[in-house]
């Protein structure tokens, strides 16, 4: 059986989530399942209820739990990486006070270059103590900014790798929910970056099932939901693979002033908080749910009351199938961050893509998908090379390039001068100066 280590296992809610998924599989139900985080506590609780569900399942799943990295990975066989270095505070108020109103900051603009920046050195080590210790892993990595870190660690390592992602099967899902068909009716051809996929075709029981989607953004209560994503389906021609609320940070039509937010914004959006409510007291909420979270799974997980049914359910999550496909060499396909070795024609080999991908126990096979329509490549391009700039800032440790990513990001360069983006960057290594390397 195989060895699987979860690297962030303090996550009380995805964590449990793949270890939930792990022991639903015959395949993987007595591996040896490692957790490690920095935080003792929170590891501490998770191992307890790992064990907990392990019993209640009445499976031979082995489970450890080590704050030493090393260990957690010496001869491991997967290992899923899912971790936050320090907090979003400063990296999204710096850039609101220049007039960027970042909605999360994780993947691109100011934000999503300084969270890079933060978690960048974590994650090459990661994959670098990998090299050591279990060389023939492989990392299926959930930490975002996805293309940057992918890209990092494609270029300073020699590690199998894959990034993994939800938007793209949860827009699938959502959007036969939008059509009001059965999802099981549903087949997709998605292709395109981390975060900007694009739905090349979405049929439904065979039939292209883009008319269903045209007809449906019609429904003021359908088009609500996802106003961000259906203007760019209006006007581009295809639905995208993320949230609306995420979309309208990565190009320049949505955020520019508080107008055009309050007109791409509405309360069925996905994320989307009260408009009243500062970003503080939306902090405030978020650290008082969280304590609220833990104390019930520091019950759960050391009480007598048994695991809810519902937690032991597998979820959508890909990891726990791509590592069912290759124990068993049954082939499972599913959305994947991978280089472009030629699998996206009209984009550079040296990216990072989102590609359908085919597993099974020979190893991971991305599919080609050959050229995006120009406009859809444009898009992506222009988010690409934000990416770039950031990666080789942060290899080559050069402050300048990381200016230069910022200054070519799509919503900051329609909104600020060279000059005040350069102030702003200036600003932004001060505030995050004990995360920075260079």
């Amino acid at each position: 059986m195989p060895k699987i280590t979860i690297v962030g296992a303090g996550s009380h809610v995805f964590a449990r989530r793949l270890i939930a998924d792990l022991l639903t599989w015959p395949a993987l139900r007595d591996s040896t399942i490692a957790l490690m985080d920095i935080d003792q506590e929170s590891l501490n609780t998770m191992a307890a209820l790992a064990k907990k569900m392990v019993e209640q399942q009445g499976v031979g799943a082995r489970i450890e739990a080590t704050t030493d990295l090393e260990e957690a990975l010496t001869d491991a066989d997967y290992v899923s990486v899912s971790i936050r270095v320090g907090s979003s505070y400063q990296h999204v108020l710096i850039p609101a006070k220049y007039g960027i109103m970042h909605s999360v900051g994780d993947t691109m603009g100011p934000g999503g270059v300084f969270y890079f920046l933060k978690n960048a050195p974590a994650m090459v080590n990661i994959a670098q103590t990998m090299e050591r210790v279990c060389p023939n892993a492989l990392m299926l990595n959930y930490t975002n900014p996805m293309v940057m870190l992918s890209w990092a660690i494609k270029d300073l390592t020699n590690i199998r790798y894959v990034g993994l992602c939800h938007s793209v099967q949860g827009t699938a899902q959502s959007m036969a929910e939008y059509i009001n068909v059965p999802f099981e009716d549903v087949s997709y051809w998605a292709a395109g970056i981390n975060h900007m996929a694009w739905f090349l075709k979405y049929n439904v029981n065979g039939q292209d099932a883009y008319p269903m989607l045209f007809e449906a953004m019609q429904d003021p209560d359908v088009y609500n939901r996802d106003i961000v994503k259906f203007e760019v389906m209006k006007h581009f021609g295809a639905f995208v693979s993320e949230s609306s609320i995420h979309m309208s940070e990565y190009v320049p039509y949505f955020r520019r002033t508080q107008e055009l937010i309050e007109q791409h914004t509405h309360e069925a959006m996905w994320g989307v908080w009260n408009p009243q409510m500062s970003r503080e007291e939306r902090m405030a909420l978020f650290a008082e749910r969280r304590a609220e979270a833990d104390r019930e799974m520091r019950e759960l997980a050391f009480g007598d009351a048994p695991v809810p049914d519902a937690w032991l359910e597998r979820s959508h999550e890909f990891f726990s199938r791509i590592l069912n496909a290759s124990e068993t060499n049954v082939p499972y396909t599913f959305n994947g961050n991978v280089p472009n070795t030629g699998l996206i024609t009209n984009f550079p080999d040296n990216v990072v893509v989102e590609v359908p991908i085919v597993t099974d126990a020979m190893g991971l096979h991305p599919c080609h998908v050959g050229a995006l329509p120009p406009a859809l490549a444009a898009l992506n391009s222009s988010n690409l090379y934000v990416q770039e700039l950031a990666v080789k800032g942060f290899i080559e440790q050069n402050r300048e390039y990381i200016y230069q990513a910022i200054q070519v990001d799509p919503l900051t360069a329609s909104l600020l001068s060279l000059a005040e983006i350069r102030q702003m960057v200036d600003e932004m290594f001060a505030a995050e100066a004990e995360y920075m390397t260079f």
